[in-house]
Order: C-alpha cells, then sequence, then structure tokens
C-alpha cells in the first residue's frame, strides 16, 4: 500500500505541477497585483510546497520504514487538502463565468490565469489527492502491511 500511495502521489503531483505551470505561464503571478486571479500566490504556492515536502518524506519514509515518517507525511498533507479545497472553492466561480463568458459574445476583460485549466485535470487531480491521502493514512495505520 505504499509503494500505491507514492505512485498516487507522483501522479497527482503531475497534474499539480501542470496547473501551475498553466497559471504561471498564463500570467497569475502578474494577475495578484491587479487583482484579476482568484487563486492567491501564498495559498498556490503554499500547497505546493507542503505537498512536495511531503512527498519527500514519504519518499524516505519507504527507505527507513519509521512509522513515524508516515505520520509526518499524513500531517503535511492535511493542510495540503485543506489549501487544495479552498482553491477548489475560488476555481469554480471562474470555471463557471468561463461557460457564461462563451455564451456572450464580445465578452472580454482580462481573463484569470486559472480559467485555463483544463477540467479532467483538475477533477484527476482531486481524485488521486483523495486516494492518496487515504492510502497514506491506511499505511500510517499499519493497515495493508508496509
Amino acid at each position: 500500500m505504499d509503494i500505491a500511495a507514492l505512485i498516487t502521489w507522483v501522479i497527482t503531483a503531475l497534474g499539480g505541477f501542470y496547473m501551475l505551470g498553466t497559471w504561471i505561464q498564463r500570467g497569475g503571478v502578474r494577475q495578484q497585483q491587479t487583482g484579476t486571479s482568484r487563486l492567491p500566490a501564498p495559498v498556490i504556492f503554499g500547497h505546493f510546497a507542503l505537498a512536495a515536502i511531503g512527498l519527500v518524506v514519504w519518499i524516505i519514509y519507504l527507505v527507513a520504514d519509521k512509522s513515524s515518517l508516515a505520520w509526518t507525511s499524513f500531517g503535511l498533507l492535511l493542510p495540503v487538502a485543506l489549501l487544495g479545497f479552498v482553491m477548489l472553492a475560488r476555481w469554480i466561480p471562474v470555471y463557471r463565468d468561463r461557460a457564461a463568458a462563451a455564451a456572450v459574445p464580445g465578452a472580454g476583460g482580462t481573463v484569470p490565469a486559472e480559467r485555463h485549466f483544463p477540467v479532467p485535470v483538475v477533477l484527476a487531480h482531486g481524485l488521486f489527492a483523495v486516494a492518496t491521502l487515504v492510502l497514506v493514512l491506511l499505511t500510517a495505520l499499519g493497515i495493508g502491511g508496509s
């Protein structure tokens, strides 16, 4: 189960890297000054940093097999999940605005960078994140072997 958690974590990270790259490429950092982006940079980079640190701790756990490291990874995933839900809640209106803007020709203005996130990537990222959280918890509890 610990290797399955690693696999789901890496898949989740790949989706997250894609969205982070899209957000940066589309001007998300610059849009912080203008208020166009609905995703605050500290939330995005905090989510990324905590998830990356947690993944490193998980890899060390796989090598060292110390249960305290599994629990540390799980503890790091909790704020990652909370920040992820915050970003999802702030992204949903942007996604809905995209559908409304498509229905109104000529509706323009500055488009938030996160409007360019592909829905399948957002959904897959969230589903794999939930699976990772559950697998890490089960491993930390000693369920399914180590």
